[in-house]
């Protein structure tokens, strides 16, 4: 170990990397997770579903170039730390308006670089996602494994980072009103519907049916979130009450609630599917989608059995499920994010079929 280090990670299994700081600097437990993605750090920094985790990148430079204004995926970032392999403090981009460093100092999320990011995430592949701690270089290990035993990882995650109050984005030229569930919603989705003449009212993620009921919307929409979708009953009962009242669609965290809502159940991955880069098949069509994915849990497939829904949509890494639709009940949704095109355009027709949903349905209430 070169002596010049001063921030390490450890692992709750005993394993040691050090590096060096950037960003927010204190102490912290979190959930070690990697991403596959070779671009859009900006965006991962700010999806609001990295809530309490620690982040490594397995492309190697990270901060070349900046941060630009409008692609933050949410006001306030929370993800709990980025690791990577060498950051670059000088972004060349006409867009750059800060540097990653000064954004991640300013919303108190801790950096490390200049890990062996290879070897820590060949670790989270092979043993899974897992505890951690960052910490001083000079934090003995014995203590460090106490905080990391000592520590529950929270469960509350969704309700920090959904909104409090209800707000409206418009469309230039509104066609639909569309009531979306934030639990830990990215704005980019939000732009997806506006784009395509949705008015867009935001709601807290224990909104209760009766609420959503009241504002009329033409189609619902479940958004993608942080954490173990079984922690938000009450948003789960939501949808339960919900289905069949207006077309529903549903992202990621939302795929995954729709699945509990009609009696599936849900299980934790190894390592979970974090990138823009996983191959999904559409068993419609038979067509393979390149996807963008950011989740720890899947739907369980053998529970969708005795639900109303189908498989529609399958990973093809790891076989799991990547969507699932009821016609009858006019609900469908998917484990990705179409809104994130790493395809580029792979999945955005999901938007217009919730819009041609919405249209079957007569919707005209913006």
């Amino acid at each position: 170990m070169t002596m010049d280090f001063n921030r390490k990670i450890i692992l709750e299994n005993g394993q040691e990397y050090y590096g060096y700081t950037f960003g927010a600097t204190g102490q912290r437990v979190l959930e070690i997770v990697f991403n596959t993605s070779m671009a859009g750090y900006q965006e991962i920094l700010s999806d609001p579903s990295y809530t309490d985790q620690a982040v490594v990148m397995t492309y190697p430079l990270i901060g070349n170039y900046g941060m630009a204004e409008d692609d933050y995926e949410s006001c306030t970032p929370g993800m709990g730390a980025l690791i990577v392999r060498e950051y670059n403090d000088e972004p060349s981009n006409f867009r750059s308006a800060a540097t990653l460093d000064s954004v991640m100092k300013k919303y108190d999320i801790a950096g490390i670089q200049g890990i062996d990011t290879r070897k820590l995430n060949r670790r989270i592949r092979d043993f899974g996602s897992c505890k951690a701690l960052i910490t001083s270089a000079s934090t003995p290990l014995e203590e460090g494994l106490r905080i990391i035993r000592d520590y529950e990882l929270p469960t509350d995650a969704v309700s920090r980072v959904s909104c409090k109050n209800a707000w409206v984005s418009h469309a230039e030229k509104e066609q639909f009103h569309v009531a979306a569930i934030d639990c830990g919603m990215k704005l980019n989705i939000v732009r997806s519907l506006n784009r395509r003449g949705c008015k867009v009212t935001v709601v807290p993620w224990n909104t209760s049916a009766e609420e959503i009921s009241a504002i009329h919307p033409d189609g619902i929409f479940i958004s993608n979130g942080p954490g173990d979708p079984t922690d938000v009953p009450q948003t789960i009962k939501t949808i339960r009450t919900l289905i069949g009242s207006a077309p529903l669609f549903g992202i990621c965290l939302g795929h995954q609630i729709i699945s509990l809502a009609c009696g599936a159940k849900t299980y934790k991955l190894k390592f979970g599917h974090r990138g823009g880069n996983h191959p999904v098949k559409n068993l419609l069509t038979g067509r393979i989608e390149i996807t963008s994915q950011n989740h720890s849990y899947a739907v369980d497939r053998d529970s969708l059995a005795h639900t109303p829904l189908s498989v529609t949509h399958v990973n093809l890494l790891d076989h799991t499920v990547e969507g699932v639709a009821s016609k009858k009940d006019k609900v469908f949704s998917v484990q990705y994010h179409p809104e994130s095109a790493p395809g580029p355009q792979d999945s955005v027709y999901l938007f217009d079929e919730f819009i041609r949903m919405m249209e079957k349905e007569g919707g005209r209430h913006a």
